[in-house]
């Protein structure tokens, strides 16, 4: 949830200023552990997980929304 909001305000402000402002405000996050986050590759765990995420959306479908 941080590094999206990172990503959404990035380019107007940059990625150190609002690192310093969120750890002055009590959510600490250093700008190397952004630039990490974001490019590392995806785990299988989670490539996974995205996988099955569609077969849950179909067969919840297919139930009717139940």
């Amino acid at each position: 949830m941080i590094v999206e909001y990172i990503d959404q305000y990035r380019h107007e402000f940059g990625v150190e200023p609002i690192c310093r402002t969120l750890t002055a405000a009590g959510t600490q996050i250093a700008p190397s552990t952004y630039y990490a986050f974001t490019t590392r590759p995806p785990s299988k765990r989670g490539l996974r997980d995205e996988e099955l995420l569609v077969e849950i959306h179909r067969v919840h479908a297919a139930n009717f929304g139940v």
